[in-house]
């Protein structure tokens, strides 16, 4: 009786802990797209020029994507735990200071030690998840929980951003992750299970800490400073040059070191790294509808920043509903690889409606139905692409497991942007130049980053094919382990969602 008592608050403990570390990736998601549309205000207010605003996105996403690998390796080596709740106490701590900003360096550095907490809770959060659901149908559940906050969390930040400028003021898009952060982390205290880690006697590796993370923030930086300098100018090639030969001696160190940062024999895990690979091309379909979508709406379709935020709400539905057991059962009947490439395929045919749009398009039925199907084939892919990434991963390597397909993904999510930028302002000028309309110069360049998302997502399809083994990553027998607790966790995250 004891021990059925003990098994019944074992499960309610872990699903309810999920539903924590979701709200702590919910925050960081959302910053990424939060800021976008009250960059203006900002810009308004504490009087930046168009190139020091654009540290206000870029001092959050060098620190994030250059800290991903150091924080999943200290989550391996001190405790998942421990670097989850440093981290969301300094995301909340900096979200405050981020909101009572009242210069321009106050806020970029706020926004860089925002970055940095992101980074550390965002890293463990993966690891977490696989070691509290060890069986591999409950892990696919908790896979999609994961899922709608981290591809949903985007245009929700959209919405919410836009609503808040204009009801508010630009300073509570920051404030209002006070109360969930503290929120997070007191819950969080209470219910994320400890592990004590491998030990920093065991896995301590300084130099490798210290030029992965250099040379991942180096890389960023030279990829969002790409539009200012020139892809060929001296600086992005003098400091791309100093960021490739930091992370090929970061390699050539990890081979060397008994106890390495990331040790090699993780990259030999069957899947990580194509996973990792197809995930971030994705990634690039999916930021250009953020992105590009965003400038689209607003300066060609002329729709406001909270109607901006509203057209991307069926995308986050279809995400909510798709991954609330839906996407598992398609992944049971028909396996991982199957499932992910018809994901893959059906965001590839709402990025075409996307080309195949113009500047008098209605956004319905076109646009409405292009963003359900972006959505529904994020929910698709990204909950096979993530199960068959961490499967094969070591329990005591999967923080670096769970910082390397996040790695992907910031980088990935960075990159698209630059180029996305690049290529849409060039189209634009070149087409302003032969005499074009300005609104049709814009939808000249916006329909080329269109194109280049889209030709990003058939990539994809055909890496996967490739790459990708056939089989099923939750077989029948392990499905039918599924514990009596699934049925109340799908009802606690539906509705906490």
């Amino acid at each position: 009786m004891a021990s059925s008592i003990r098994a019944v608050l074992h499960g309610r403990r872990r699903w309810v802990a999920l539903i924590v570390v979701c709200f702590a990736m919910l925050m960081n998601t959302l910053d990424q797209t939060i800021v976008n549309v009250a960059l203006p205000t900002i810009q308004h207010d504490l009087h930046f020029t168009q190139a020091a605003l654009a540290w206000v996105i870029d001092a959050y996403l060098i620190t994030f994507a250059g800290a991903l690998l150091l924080a999943g390796r200290l989550g391996d080596l001190i405790g998942r735990k421990k670097v989850f709740l440093f981290g969301v106490g300094l995301f909340t701590v900096a979200s405050a200071a981020c909101g009572a900003a009242n210069s321009q360096g106050l806020l970029v550095g706020a926004r860089f030690a925002q970055g940095l907490g992101a980074a550390l809770s965002s890293s463990v959060i993966l690891a977490i998840i696989v070691a509290d659901f060890p069986i591999p149908a409950q892990r696919a559940k908790a896979m999609s929980s994961y899922i709608i906050v981290a591809v949903g969390g985007g245009s929700l930040g959209l919405l919410v951003g836009g609503y808040v400028t204009q009801a508010l003021s630009w300073h509570w898009i920051f404030f209002i992750n006070i109360p969930i952060g503290i929120a997070t982390f007191v819950i969080g205290t209470v219910l994320i299970e400890e592990n004590t880690g491998i030990g920093m006697r065991e896995g301590l590796d300084v130099g490798g800490a210290v030029l992965s993370t250099v040379g991942l923030m180096l890389t960023v930086y030279v990829i969002v400073s790409s539009n200012k300098y020139g892809w060929t100018s001296p600086h992005t090639l003098v400091i791309g040059a100093v960021a490739l030969v930091i992370l090929t001696g970061f390699v050539i160190l990890e081979r060397q070191l008994a106890h390495p940062m990331m040790p090699m024999s993780v990259l030999k895990s069957p899947g990580l790294l194509s996973s990792s690979v197809i995930r971030g091309l994705i990634v690039v379909g999916m930021y250009s509808t953020f992105f590009i979508g965003v400038l689209y709406f607003q300066h060609v379709l002329n729709f406001s920043p909270t109607l901006t935020g509203m057209a991307f709400l069926p995308q986050t539905l279809m995400v909510a509903v798709m991954s609330v057991g839906i996407t598992n059962r398609i992944i049971r009947r028909f396996g991982p690889k199957l499932t992910a490439i018809s994901g893959m395929t059906l965001i590839g045919v709402g990025l075409l409606l996307f080309v195949l749009g113009g500047y008098h398009t209605a956004y319905f039925p076109q646009i409405f139905l292009a963003v359900l199907l972006i959505g529904f084939g994020a929910a698709t892919a990204f909950t096979p692409l993530l199960s068959i990434a961490l499967a094969s991963v070591p329990s005591k390597d999967a923080g670096i497991g769970s910082g390397i397909v996040n790695v992907s993904q910031q980088v990935a999510g960075v990159l698209s942007v630059a180029v996305l930028g690049a290529v849409s302002s060039n189209r634009t000028a070149s087409l302003l130049a032969s005499g074009d309309s300005s609104v049709s110069a814009l939808y000249g360049g916006y329909h080329v980053s269109f194109l280049v998302a889209l030709a990003s997502v058939v990539v994809a399809i055909i890496v996967a094919f490739l790459l990708l083994k056939r089989g099923r990553e939750m077989p029948e027998a392990s499905a039918a382990r599924g514990d009596t607790f699934d049925a109340e966790a799908e009802t606690l995250i539906v509705e906490i969602m």
